[in-house]
């Protein structure tokens, strides 16, 4: 992990950690350094809702013309529909503008490779480096070398497309139930939806540039919890704020998080004979009763780092065909190099109806072990983690818990944040392992109270 950039691009909150400068220095290498092979580069970029989000495109424009490449504005639209079209429509690199599930007043750049990939992390040490004025000054473009600005609104219509073509059957007399974040999606999703035949109903998709993941979307699913019951629909779906997640709510308002995706999508594919290895891709975060569910359907699962990227790697290199997190981070490498949030949904609706089973029924074998996460803020990531009282606390709970649990400590790959997990036979339990490691945590002066 770089200097600036982490598992997810450049995050941080607008114009403190992440400043127009900033994101004009981006333009200006990626515009120079596409260009090193190539006249006259294009880069394709999004946004989300958020207010800076408009400045933030413009001074990625600033630079990226600056430096001769030529720029084509989505505006507002999902990660995923960029990768889209970078990969299809043969651009030489994409650009997200988004902090994804943060607040409203962080933003994040994230830069994606022509292949539809997260960009390799060679280009952003070297971006890193621009930035810091370890690299010289680039040269202008001049005359007519200089870039220019063009609108493309049509490339993330062509993505609507796609995703309506996905779908297996129509969605007609089914009550969904949308929790558009105020985010990405609020441009999209309803649209999909729609367009296939269901019955849509709408929550959060009005954003005015400040209340982006404010109490709602995926990081806040009690709201469509309660919305899917008092309305009486057959399943809900709600997405993160670029809606590369989707957490999904049963007929019932209980909560179907990415583990339990994993389960009726990896069991639907594999009785379809469609899970390529029969093996589905996680990570050391999902649930120990998700294992189990496998070990019972004989699907095989692999285990990666926390973070789409690590997944949709091991993904690509062993030919695996489904992948993601716990928290909605869901990868279909047939149809996508990265988490989407609403093609999760459409999948998860084809296996529904295919099968026609609510999606209360088609989770109802997989037990989950009760889990606590606790984000404790620290002044210093890596001296919190190794710590050695930290270490021997962590080493502690793992022995008593033994096979019956497990706990996990590990960094916030985008926030000043450790992350404490534990998982066991009962909440208080947990309650009580990640307690225990908090309180060193605090009492070694690693927490900001």
């Amino acid at each position: 992990m770089g200097k600036y950039f982490g598992t997810d691009g450049f995050r941080g909150e607008a114009n403190i950690d992440l400043t127009v400068e900033h994101a004009y220095k981006v333009g200006r290498f990626l515009g120079w350094h596409l260009g090193k092979n190539k006249k006259r580069p294009k880069v394709v970029i999004g946004k989300d809702t958020r207010r800076s989000s408009y400045m933030f495109e413009h001074a990625l424009v600033a630079g990226l013309t600056a430096s001769g490449a030529n720029a084509y504005m989505l505006y507002v639209t999902t990660t995923p529909s960029v990768s889209y079209v970078v990969r299809t429509e043969q651009f030489d690199c994409g650009i997200m503008i988004s902090a994804s599930h943060n607040p409203y007043y962080d933003n994040g750049i994230k830069l994606i490779n022509a292949k539809g990939h997260k960009m390799e992390a060679e280009i952003e040490d070297q971006i890193e480096a621009y930035i810091d004025g370890e690299i010289g000054e680039l040269p202008f473009a001049t005359k007519s070398d200089i870039g220019r600005a063009t609108d493309y609104a049509s490339g993330r219509n062509r993505y609507i497309g796609y995703l309506i073509s996905l779908a297996t059957r129509s969605f007609k007399n089914v009550k969904v139930g949308l929790d558009c974040s105020n985010g990405s999606s609020s441009s999209i999703a309803k649209n999909v939806f729609e367009t296939l035949g269901a019955e849509v109903y709408v929550i959060n998709n009005e954003p005015d540039g400040t209340n982006i993941n404010t109490n709602c979307g995926s990081t806040h699913i009690e709201i469509l919890k309660g919305y899917v019951k008092e309305n009486h629909l057959d399943v809900g779906f709600a997405y993160d704020g670029d809606a590369d997640r989707c957490i999904a709510v049963d007929e019932n308002g209980m909560e179907v998080n990415g583990d339990l995706i994993l389960y009726v999508c990896g069991k639907y594919m594999k009785e379809h004979g469609a899970l390529n290895n029969n093996t589905v891709v996680t990570t050391i975060m999902s649930n120990l009763g998700l294992y189990k569910a496998f070990d019972k359907a004989g699907i095989d699962y692999e285990k990666t780092a926390v973070g789409d990227k690590y997944v949709y790697e091991n993904m690509s290199k062993n030919g695996h065909g489904l992948g993601g997190e716990q928290s909605g981070h869901i990868i279909f490498s047939k149809f996508a190099t990265t988490g989407d949030g609403i093609l999760t949904s459409l999948k998860v609706m084809e296996a529904m109806l295919e099968q026609k089973q609510s999606l209360g029924q088609l989770v109802r074998d997989v037990e989950i072990y009760p889990q606590i996460l606790e984000n404790v803020k620290v002044r210093d990531k890596k001296d919190a983690r190794e710590d050695a009282d930290v270490i021997a606390a962590v080493e502690a709970v793992e022995k008593e818990l033994g096979e019956d649990g497990r706990i996990l400590v590990r960094e916030s790959g985008t926030e000043p944040l450790v992350r404490v997990m534990v998982e066991a036979k009962s909440h208080e339990i947990c309650r009580e392992y990640v307690d225990r490691v908090v309180k060193v945590l605090r009492q070694k002066g690693h927490v900001i109270e």
